[in-house]
C-alpha cells in the first residue's frame, strides 16, 4: 500500500512538472514567435496557436522492484529537455534583440528606390524608402542624404531637433553601423590636400583637388542668406591651415612709407564694417557653354553663387593708415594668398585703387562669415570681400596687400578670367588683348523646379535667383513658360538694394497656371538690372573658349503629370 501510494504520488509529481515545463516553453516560444519564426521543428511545434493542443502527459504507470528509479529517470529526462526548451528559448530571445549590423559601404548602396533609401543618424541605419514622398520638405531634399548620414542635413534646419521627428525616423530602423567600420583615408600624409577640411556631403563636386564644389539647386534658393556649410566653394590650390594667433597681414605702404603688419587683434581695430554680399565665380553656368561647344574648365552648374553676410575692416582703412591715397595715375591694389601650390606660388589678384579706396565700394578685409569666423574653405581667418567684382578677385587666406602701377601679375589675373570672341580659340587666344573680368554681367537661373521633372497639372511654382554686377539692381525677372513666346513678371523677395549698391541677389518666384492639355512646359527666366541691361536669349554668341560669363536666358524642360 505504502509503496503504491509513493507511486502514484510520483505520478501525480511528474504530471505536475511535466504540465509547468509545457506552459513555461510555450508561454516563451508564443513570446518569441511574434517576432521571429525558425524553420526548427521543435520551435514551430512550442510555438502552436491551436487552442485545441493540450499537454498530453505519458503514462507513468511503474512496476516492479526499479519501478522508483525509472520514475526518477524520465523526470531527469524531462528536465533536461526543460533545460533544451530554455536554452533555445534564451538564444531566440537573443537574436531578437541583438541589432541587425551593417556596413557604411552597405548604407551607401542604397540610395535609389531601386535599391531602396537607406540613412543614417549617429550609429543607427533606417530604411526610409517609405517615407520620401511624406518628407514635409519634399523628397528631393531628402534625397540629399540617400546612402549617408543625415546629421549634415538636419544641421542645416533646428526643426529636425524635437522629439516627435525622431520618434517617426524611429519607426524605420533597421540596424546599426558596424562599430568597426571606420572610413579609411584615401589621402597620404604626402598628398598637399591631405589636411583638406571636411565638406558638406549636399555640395556637388566638381573637383576633389583642389576643391570645387556648389549647392544643389534646391538647396541654394532655400534661405537668403546661405548657410556656410553650403556656400559654393572655388578653391585654386590645397586649403592653408593656419593659426589665428600667429597670423600676419602685411600690407606694403608707398614709396618712402612705412609697412604693416597686422594681426587678428590689429584688424579688429578697425571700425568693423558688415555688409550683405552674393559672391558668383566667372564660370558660373559653363556647363550650359559647354553644350555649345567644348571649353575648358570646371562644368559648372548654376550653383557657383552664394550669399552671405560678411563682417570685417574696410580695406581704405587699412590702405589709409599704411599711407595710401588716390593717385592721378592708374594703380591697383593687389592680393596674395597664403595658399600655395608644391613650388610655392600664391594665388593672386588685383582690383583698380579707384575701388579699393572708395568707401562707397565697402570693400572688406574679413573676419566673419554669418556672423561666425571664416570658415578654412572661405578663407580663414581674412579673406577680400569685393562687392559687385568676380569671385576671382575675392582673394581667400589673404597674406599681402601692396599698391601698384600694374595689375597682379598673378596667372590667374594675366592669363585666365578673361572673356573672348566665340571665333578665338587655343591656337589664336592672346590674353594680353582682353581686359581682367572684374565687375559681372546681369544674370539669373531657375532653381526649382528641376530640369526634366515632373510638375502638378493646375499650377506650377517656379522660383530662382536674379544678381547684376557693379552694384546694378535686379529690377525685375520675367518668366515664360512657352520658350519665350509669352512672358509673366516673377515676385522679387530678399533685402531692398540701395541705388548703386546692390551687391546681394534678389530672390524671385512665380506661380502661374499650367494651361490646359499642356504635356510640358520650356521654362524660361531672364533678369533686367537698373541699367537695362538684360540676359542675350541664347548662348552661341556669347560662348568662349574658359566659359566664363555664361548668362543667356536659363532654360529648363518640365513634364506635366496628365490628370486621373
Amino acid at each position: 500500500m505504502g509503496e503504491r501510494r509513493g507511486l502514484k504520488g510520483l505520478q501525480k509529481q511528474c504530471s505536475a512538472t511535466m504540465l509547468l515545463l509545457h506552459r513555461a516553453v510555450v508561454s516563451a516560444f508564443r513570446h518569441a514567435c511574434r517576432f521571429k519564426s525558425t524553420s526548427s521543428k521543435l520551435c514551430i511545434q512550442a510555438c502552436s496557436t491551436n487552442d485545441s493542443f493540450q499537454p498530453q502527459c505519458p503514462s507513468l504507470t511503474f512496476s516492479g522492484n526499479n519501478s522508483s528509479t525509472r520514475g526518477w529517470r524520465v523526470m531527469g529526462t524531462l528536465l533536461g529537455l526543460g533545460a533544451v526548451l530554455a536554452y533555445h528559448d534564451h538564444r531566440c530571445k537573443a537574436a531578437q534583440e541583438l541589432p541587425r549590423i551593417y556596413t557604411r559601404e552597405e548604407v551607401r548602396s542604397h540610395s535609389s528606390p531601386e535599391t531602396r533609401i537607406w540613412v543614417t543618424l549617429g550609429s543607427e541605419v533606417f530604411d526610409v524608402t517609405e517615407f520620401v514622398d511624406l518628407h514635409p520638405g519634399g523628397p528631393s531634399k531628402l534625397m540629399l542624404a540617400a546612402g549617408g548620414p543625415l546629421e549634415p542635413f538636419w544641421a542645416l534646419y533646428a526643426v529636425h531637433n524635437q522629439s516627435h521627428v525622431r520618434e517617426i525616423l524611429a519607426q524605420y530602423k533597421i540596424g546599426e553601423l558596424s562599430p568597426e567600420d571606420k572610413a579609411p583615408s584615401t589621402l597620404k600624409t604626402s598628398d598637399p590636400y591631405a589636411d583638406d577640411p571636411i565638406r558638406h556631403p549636399a555640395l556637388k563636386v566638381n573637383s576633389q583637388r583642389p576643391f570645387n564644389a556648389e549647392p544643389p539647386p534646391e538647396l541654394l534658393t532655400e534661405n537668403y542668406i546661405t548657410p556656410n556649410p553650403i556656400f559654393f566653394t572655388r578653391n585654386h590650390l590645397p586649403v592653408p591651415n593656419l593659426d589665428p594667433d600667429t597670423y600676419r597681414l602685411h600690407v606694403e605702404g608707398p614709396p618712402g612709407g612705412q609697412s604693416l603688419s597686422l594681426s587678428l587683434d590689429d584688424l579688429y581695430q578697425f571700425p568693423k564694417h558688415e555688409i550683405t554680399v552674393t559672391l558668383q565665380c566667372a564660370g558660373n553656368r559653363r556647363s550650359e557653354m559647354t553644350q555649345v561647344k567644348e571649353v575648358r574648365g570646371l562644368e559648372w552648374s548654376i550653383g557657383a553663387i552664394s550669399t552671405a553676410h560678411w563682417a570685417g575692416a574696410r580695406l581704405c582703412d587699412v590702405l589709409a593708415q599704411a599711407g595710401h591715397q588716390l593717385c592721378e595715375t592708374e594703380a591697383h591694389v593687389c592680393f596674395e594668398g597664403l595658399d600655395s601650390d608644391p613650388t610655392g606660388t600664391a594665388y593672386g589678384a588685383s582690383i583698380p585703387l579707384a575701388r579699393a579706396m572708395d568707401p562707397e565700394a565697402e570693400v572688406l578685409l574679413a573676419y566673419e562669415m554669418n556672423g561666425q569666423p571664416l570658415p578654412r574653405d572661405h578663407g580663414f581667418p581674412v579673406r577680400v570681400v569685393v562687392p559687385g567684382v568676380v569671385g576671382a578677385r575675392h582673394v581667400k587666406w589673404l597674406g599681402k596687400v601692396s599698391v601698384a602701377s600694374e595689375e597682379s601679375y598673378s596667372h590667374w589675373q594675366r592669363r585666365d578670367y578673361k572673356g573672348f570672341s566665340p571665333s578665338v580659340d587655343w591656337d589664336t587666344v592672346d590674353f594680353d588683348s582682353a581686359p581682367s573680368i572684374q565687375e559681372l554681367p546681369v544674370q539669373s537661373a531657375i532653381t526649382e523646379p528641376k530640369d526634366g521633372a515632373t510638375v502638378e497639372s493646375g499650377e506650377v511654382t517656379i522660383k530662382g535667383y536674379a544678381w547684376s554686377g557693379g552694384g546694378r539692381a535686379v529690377i525685375r525677372v520675367d518668366v515664360s513658360l512657352d520658350g519665350g513666346l509669352t512672358w509673366q513678371v516673377a515676385k522679387l523677395d530678399g533685402e531692398e538694394q540701395c541705388p548703386r549698391k546692390a551687391w546681394a541677389w534678389r530672390l524671385w518666384e512665380l506661380q502661374a497656371p499650367v494651361p490646359a492639355g499642356q504635356k510640358e512646359l520650356n521654362i524660361v527666366c531672364k533678369a533686367i538690372d537698373d541699367s537695362y541691361n538684360v540676359q542675350p536669349d541664347t548662348m552661341a554668341p556669347i560662348w568662349n573658349l574658359r566659359g566664363v560669363l555664361s548668362n543667356a536666358w536659363h532654360r529648363i524642360h518640365v513634364h506635366v503629370r496628365a490628370n486621373p
